[in-house]
């Protein structure tokens, strides 16, 4: 299933329930990084097909570069031109949309050419310069909120888009820092943030994180089902879920990636909750 993304965009909002109801639930999904190629399909395959099924809209993930890692020794990826050549080839062979990260204003281009949504990272989301690289290139735009930052001030990096000539934005709530090595989720700040009037997305793997435990980060990977759902029944637009046939072996993250035998299920389940809550709406 394709996302058509002007409708997605135009639909997905602040406003009635009954606007947000008419399209499916998005999920965005797939490796932290991009794995071997035939990784890469097996997981973008198995979830397009299960979204298919259970009547969700899909976009596969992928990071060519993880540049915020915790060791410097930390695998980080195939880097930009061979990543987003991989990209490419994921994108057509999946018939699907595809998004990636980008660090810098000098990637924002590049990845332009092999993806549909370039990703702000967190740590990233008041950058002046790349949210205006990012929005130069036409493509969709996702900021995730930066785990420093209280719901409101998204309006700023919102702001930054439009005024560069951003036409399709989606902010993504990721966790909030709580004191060390722990992120809290507020829903009530999930909520502040549709005020601002775009789509909302839910990061409900990094959501677990417990940032800087040792040389990687920890996490408590069996919590992001049950945020999943608990930000689906909460309105959201979107859910991003990270995924790996082999967790322990996923080159990154693999304290809150899911296995992707169980993402199926769950994706069943947050489509049942996404049609209970607005069951009688419109």
């Amino acid at each position: 299933m394709s996302l058509d993304f002007a409708s997605f965009f135009a639909t997905h909002r602040t406003g009635p329930p009954t606007a947000r109801a008419r399209d499916p639930l998005l999920l965005i999904a797939g490796p932290c990084v991009l794995d071997r190629e035939e990784v890469n399909r097996t997981i973008g395959e198995r979830l397009r097909e299960s979204c298919d099924r259970h009547g969700l809209s899909f976009v596969f993930k992928a990071s060519f570069d993880k540049a915020n890692r915790s060791s410097r020794t930390s695998p980080r990826g195939p880097g930009l031109d061979r990543g987003c050549d991989m990209l490419a080839r994921l994108r057509e062979h999946l018939e699907s949309p595809v998004t990636t990260d980008i660090h810098e204003p000098g990637q924002a281009a590049r990845a332009a050419q092999a993806v549909d949504i370039l990703q702000i990272p967190a740590f990233l989301a008041r950058q002046t310069d790349l949210l205006a690289a990012a929005a130069a290139t036409g493509r969709a735009v996702n900021v995730k909120k930066g785990q420093f930052m209280a719901p409101a001030e998204m309006a700023g990096a919102l702001g930054k888009l439009r005024e560069a000539g951003a036409r399709h934005v989606m902010l993504t709530e990721r966790g909030t820092f709580f004191g060390y090595h722990r992120l809290v989720n507020d829903f009530v700040g999930v909520a502040e943030m549709m005020d601002l009037g775009v789509p909302i997305c839910f990061d409900a793997t990094h959501s677990t994180q417990r940032p800087g435990e040792g040389t990687e980060s920890g996490g408590h990977a069996h919590r992001a089902p049950m945020l999943a759902r608990a930000a689906v029944a909460a309105g959201v637009d979107a859910v991003f879920i990270e995924c790996h046939p082999e967790p322990s072996q996923s080159p990154s993250d693999r304290a809150t990636i899911q296995p992707l035998e169980s993402m199926d299920a769950l994706i069943g389940q947050l489509a049942r909750i996404r049609e209970a809550a607005f069951a009688g709406v419109g």
